[in-house]
């Protein structure tokens, strides 16, 4: 990791549509050493899989979390089956865990029965993924990798926090916005110009869709996914089960993990646990130390707490495929 520009990591995996010389600006930088700067990080995997971030709820779509326990004996037999997980196209997001959980999906539909029919296809096509349990999210948020960076002013440059899902009136989208809403989809990093293009429509109508999206909230943002093992990065998911909740004390707890650097994404959730929360750092002691915190001061709200080893993702994105086919 000691080879890696850490704030241009942090500026580029945190907003993928970042212009080369606003990078330039901010970090002080010749525009031609960061273009080649990004190019390796490219080149060799370290950013990867860039995702438009859409808040799903406005498109009436409800998230279910689904973590499989074993499914497969080798590292064949895995990627046949994370082939097939990624092809179904109400499957948004997969990846691997080292634990309790083996393999999570991310499954988006309609209503509970469309995604209980889409489990029975998943199940019936690979029979060996029989052991499951299920999570519905209610709401994600996602926080900038502070983590990372040298220079801590850089942190405002992007949003402090970035909030997906939750109680929200459907949208209704025309034929421009589901468009381009299909072409970032596909490409994230599409040029203007191109995204125009693939849309049907010119780059000034183009530019105000884009900016219309943005405005209402739909799009939120664009980020890479890092190779964390690459980077030496350590990353867990913790689950907490909480009690004796009242607004006040889960304030206190979501305004926690939003000031703390190692806490990237919290989920809230419906299950067997309430919450669960992404942590990443360099220094496993500095996780180690922050569960002990966490279970410390709130204590009182934490009822039952697990955490398992985040290994990678194989597939990220923020709305299913099938919208549009």
């Amino acid at each position: 990791m000691n080879k890696v520009d850490k704030d241009l990591l942090f500026l580029n995996s945190e907003n993928a549509r970042f212009k080369i010389r606003d990078l330039s600006k901010k970090l002080k930088k010749s525009a031609q050493r960061l273009k080649y700067a990004l190019s390796v990080l490219e080149k060799e995997g370290i950013v990867k899989n860039p995702s438009c971030i859409f808040d799903y709820s406005y498109f009436g779509l409800i998230l279910f979390r689904i973590y499989f326990k074993g499914g497969y004996t080798g590292e064949k037999d895995k990627q046949e089956i994370i082939k097939k997980l990624k092809e179904n196209p109400y499957v948004v997001t997969v990846y691997e865990l080292s634990g309790e959980f083996d393999l999570a999906i991310e499954i988006e539909s309609p209503n509970p029965s469309r995604f209980n029919k889409e489990m029975k296809k998943l199940v019936s096509l690979i029979p060996t993924l029989n052991n499951y349990k299920i999570i519905l999210n209610l709401v994600t948020r996602i926080y900038p990798r502070a983590y990372l960076v040298k220079d801590i002013s850089l942190v405002s440059s992007v949003k402090p926090e970035i909030i997906v899902g939750g109680d929200r009136e459907v949208e209704h989208f025309d034929k421009n916005e589901l468009a381009i809403v299909k072409n970032f989809l596909e490409n994230p990093k599409i040029r203007l110009t191109s995204l125009a293009k693939k849309s049907g429509i010119n780059v000034k109508t183009a530019s105000s869709v884009v900016k219309n999206l943005q405005k209402r909230k739909i799009i939120k943002g664009f980020k890479y996914v890092l190779d964390t093992d690459a980077l030496d990065i350590c990353k867990f998911r913790l689950f907490l089960k909480l009690h004796n909740i009242s607004e006040d004390r889960e304030n206190q707890l979501l305004d926690y993990m939003l000031k703390t650097k190692e806490v990237v994404q919290l989920n809230k959730t419906v299950g067997d646990w309430d919450i669960e929360v992404d942590v990443e750092s360099p220094d496993k002691n500095s996780i180690r130390y922050l569960i002990v915190q966490i279970r410390e001061e709130f204590k009182d709200l934490i009822e039952t707490f697990n955490i398992i080893e985040f290994y990678q993702y194989y597939k990220k994105s923020y709305l299913p495929m099938y919208l549009f086919q």
